[in-house]
């Protein structure tokens, strides 16, 4: 743990970023967040392949997600459509992501260097979008750990193009009174089998409908968390 009027050394690519990047220079002001998530202000004294930075004060942790936190499971969609939905995930606030495998999914055993590249993505973006933590990026799981895991949650939305079309906004805010701690479960390019939406029912989850268009996997979280977040506010 850091603390004020020490100084750190930032290296690697955050060092490239802010050099190359960003173009800042000494005695520029930026915020340091240390391996506890204790943030700082700080000063910049040396710019290069390595920036020495001075740690001024301590600041308040930021507690804007702590009311509701949404975690997202996603069905892992083909090609590097993933990397666009921990990106946009991150930007959006996701507490969790949750890859995983249904019955319809194309992408199938993702190796460790994606799964790596998937974490570094998601602390990219939440430094891009001034998040103090980045959501961690789990190994993926089959549907039935999936559904093993509703328990942890208060809250589990199951988004399902044969749910009964009952308005977004009216089952949202039914749904989330009182929540603090949501899953959504968003189903792969083929959409979630009879059997599953069923599963997911008898575990808890509510079933919800997003309207009348069909959205691509990757585009299905950033809508509801979106909308959540409005509601919750």
């Amino acid at each position: 743990m850091q603390q004020a009027g020490g100084v750190v050394e930032i290296g690697g690519s955050d060092a490239h970023k802010m050099t190359h990047v960003l173009h800042l220079r000494p005695g520029d002001a930026v915020e340091v967040i240390d391996s506890g998530a204790n943030p700082f202000a700080a000063s910049i004294e040396e710019i290069g392949r390595v920036v020495r930075v001075r740690l001024i004060e301590t600041l308040a942790r930021d507690r804007s997600g702590t009311r509701l936190q949404t975690d997202v499971a996603q069905a892992v969609p083909k090609g590097q459509r993933m990397d666009f939905v921990v990106e946009k995930t991150t930007e959006l606030g996701a507490g969790a992501i949750v890859p995983f495998y249904s019955e319809r999914s194309v992408a199938r055993a993702v190796g460790a260097a994606k799964r790596e590249r998937w974490r570094r993505i998601a602390r990219t973006a939440a430094l891009q979008c001034g998040r103090r933590d980045a959501p961690p990026v789990l190994d993926p799981v089959s549907f039935d750990e999936l559904l093993a895991r509703f328990a942890e949650y208060d809250l589990v939305l199951f988004p399902w193009e044969l749910a009964p079309p009952v308005s977004l906004r009216e089952s949202l805010l039914a749904a989330l009174t009182g929540a603090r701690h949501a899953l959504v479960v968003i189903g792969p390019e083929g959409g979630f089998a009879h059997d599953e939406a069923e599963a997911a029912r008898a575990h808890g989850a509510i079933l919800i409908s997003l309207g009348p268009r069909i959205l691509r996997s990757e585009t299905a979280a950033m809508v509801l968390l979106a909308v959540i977040d409005a509601l919750a506010s």
